[in-house]
């Protein structure tokens, strides 16, 4: 198998998790300006809500992704107030032909107070579990 992960973040929170997740996966983790350029069977791909939606650079990185590059995307990420972006990512990737899988990591995130020191440890700890079962 072979993997790529990318992400998007304007605090870092969805970075340190990208870091962990690609570290496991043996790859580097890169933001989204850095297109995918061989092949995948997954895209790990993280981002977060901002503005109650995912950031207009994640739908047309998503949008700009090749179904002959891309196998399926694995979406995760983390938010302080909203849950999943999984609903969001998969209309972009049903538009560009690219599979989702079902399952998804999440985790709550830092922003201005609000859940202080997240992810944490512990998080990144379920991060790296949660990306064992796709190697």
């Amino acid at each position: 198998m072979k993997f790529a992960v990318r992400f998007y973040t304007k605090t870092g929170n969805t970075k340190r998790l990208a870091e962990a997740i690609a570290k496991e996966l043996g790859v580097e983790a890169l933001p989204i300006s850095e297109p995918v350029t061989e092949p995948v069977d997954i895209l790990f791909l993280g981002n977060s809500y901002y503005a109650f939606n995912i950031d207009p650079e994640v739908r047309a990185f998503v949008a700009g992704l090749s179904k002959d590059k891309v196998g399926k995307i694995v979406n995760f990420g983390s938010a302080a107030l909203l849950n999943s972006t999984y609903k969001k990512v998969k209309t972009e990737a049903d538009k560009a032909g690219i599979p989702m899988d079902e399952q998804e990591f999440h985790c709550k995130g830092e922003f201005k107070g609000l859940h202080k020191g997240r992810p944490n440890e512990e998080d990144i700890k379920a991060a790296v579990e949660f990306v064992k079962q796709y190697k």
